[in-house]
């Protein structure tokens, strides 16, 4: 506050006392504010768990004519190293995993990448831990693994009543339908379906997303071909199943507009505009946004979308393909993204022909990830983002996780675990991108800076880092650390502790000395 260069003595003391007093009120406003979001499970878009805040976000200047990006060439061979030593790791983490900001209850692992052998584990054979965020690195690899990393999904529009070759065979013109045509709105599961593209630098990845508009334009082309001007529009959301709220979340999440109602049929993950809100009917909603862009093309649309499932018979008029599975992982790991997380949940569970529920996706995800080698004793999953409490996760099955999808490729190499490559390729990394991308800005973690990629977890009193990063030595090698009973006025320490612990690996020299030569 700047003073008056010539205060009334008389005055300074009654203004000085307001000061105080108006200090004191927006410090407990934003306090109370601030308790209010960490309840809520805010604080990971606070924070950047699920916001734009990357130094990539940064658009170029106007006007920049930049040549088509190509795949760069290698610079250094993969890193190998001599291999870990665990007494050289825990030199380097034990007194930081002391510290007071971490809570009583803290998961630290390392394996090596270049041995696959497990080297270090902290407070082994204590609880599962809440994983937050990082529950999304097992709904990702089993998605890579089970639906495959090439997969799209497409939204279609179907009619029910199309003409048939034969009717519409003579060369006379068409009569005009008598009734309107039938369509359905058709949703596969496309998690990053949005209304319009965006465009230009600022355009998120992935880009080319499947759009709304576009399906909108592909169907009326057809149905002028038809000499169609009327329709009537019903939607089919039945690819998943189960209510799309779990009663395993907060229930502000939902209600508070944290996180949508998971649905086989949305566009913009069902936010309805810039403010924030979600929509509670995201398939009904995505499905009058598409009657009103048909409505902007010249076709009629009579009545009030309705659920409805798409009949047998019933004939694809247009469809709209979505990003790759491999490209939504990078994307969900990279922002944290909890409704895509949700939607590659049911994805996995229809892959593995189990129901599309919360509860059959997570028996899916089981399946899958132990059929690949994942130990799952003491592992509780309930969810595929990671945003309810009643998760647990041993500190062992995210490293083993993570030690498969960084290993080095072999010639012989099962196709599921070279899919799931894409989990290592799709974190974040440190300083740059992501949910990191504002993480590890401190001087004392100079050394994890462009090295760590790791998957960020931020719950109320709960936060996690689960990654690869490399030592001086060159030895690659993966990494989970995870506290859960942080005390709310910690939270920030927790989190910079973390990030100093895993520079503190990058930093150090852990690798064994290689053996003398034989004179």
């Amino acid at each position: 506050m700047r003073r008056d260069p010539a205060p009334r003595v008389a005055s300074r003391h009654r203004e000085g006392g307001r000061v105080v007093v108006w200090l004191l009120v927006a410090v407990l406003l934003v306090a109370a504010g601030g308790v209010g979001a960490w309840y809520a499970g805010a604080l990971d878009r606070f924070l950047c768990e699920g916001g734009r805040c990357s130094a990539t976000d940064v658009a170029p200047p106007s006007g920049l004519d930049l040549p088509q990006a190509r795949d760069a060439d290698p610079v250094l061979e993969p890193a190998q190293g001599p291999g870990l030593d665990r007494a050289k790791v825990e030199a380097a983490v034990a007194g930081l995993l002391d510290a007071r900001s971490l809570g009583p209850h803290v998961g630290f692992a390392v394996r090596d990448l270049s041995s696959e052998q497990d080297v270090y584990s902290y407070a082994e054979g204590a609880p599962p831990l809440v994983p937050a965020s990082t529950l999304k690195l097992f709904t990702s690899a089993a998605a890579l693994a089970s639906v495959g990393p090439s997969t799209r999904f497409a939204t279609t529009v179907r009619q029910v009543d199309a003409p048939s070759a034969s009717a519409s065979a003579s060369p006379s013109a068409t009569p005009a339908p008598t009734a309107p045509a039938q369509l359905v709105l058709v949703g596969g599961g496309d998690p990053l379906l949005v209304t319009r593209p965006e465009t230009g630098a600022a355009a998120p990845y992935p880009r080319g997303r499947a759009t709304l508009r576009d399906l909108a334009r592909r169907t009326v082309a057809q149905l002028r071909d038809q000499g169609v001007t009327q329709v009537s529009l019903t939607f089919d959301d039945t690819l998943f199943t189960g209510p799309g709220d779990s009663p395993d979340w907060e229930p502000q999440y939902v209600a508070g507009d944290l996180a949508t109602t998971v649905s086989a049929l949305w566009t913009d993950e069902g936010l309805l505009g810039d403010d924030g809100r979600r929509s509670r009917d995201p398939a009904l909603d995505a499905s009058r946004t598409f009657a009103r862009l048909l409505g902007q093309q010249g076709i009629t649309v009579t009545g009030e979308p309705a659920r409805r499932q798409a009949p047998t018979g019933s004939t694809e008029v247009a469809a709209v393909q979505g990003p790759t599975v491999e490209q939504i992982v990078q994307h969900t790991l990279e922002s944290s993204d909890n409704e895509a997380a949700e939607v590659l949940l049911r994805q996995v569970a229809v892959a593995e022909g189990r129901p599309a529920t919360f509860e059959g996706g997570a028996a899916a995800v089981r399946a899958v990830l132990t059929g690949l080698g994942v130990p799952w004793d003491g592992n509780t999953v309930v969810d595929g983002s990671g945003l309810s409490r009643d998760n647990r996760v041993t500190a062992a099955s995210m490293l083993t996780l993570l030690g498969l999808a960084g290993a080095a490729p072999t010639a012989t190499e099962d196709p599921q675990l070279e899919a799931m490559r894409g989990v290592v390729s799709g974190l974040p990394v440190a300083g740059f991108s992501g949910s990191l991308g504002n993480r590890f800005t401190a001087s004392s973690t100079d050394a994890g800076l462009g090295l760590v990629r790791a998957k960020t977890g931020t719950l109320t009193g709960v936060h996690a880092l689960a990654g690869v990063t490399v030592d001086a030595d060159g030895t690659p090698m993966a990494f989970v650390a995870m506290v859960d009973q942080v005390a709310v006025p910690q939270t920030l320490a927790a989190r910079a502790q973390l990030d100093r612990i895993t520079s503190a690996l990058t930093a150090c020299a852990c690798s064994a000395a290689a053996a003398e030569p034989a004179p």
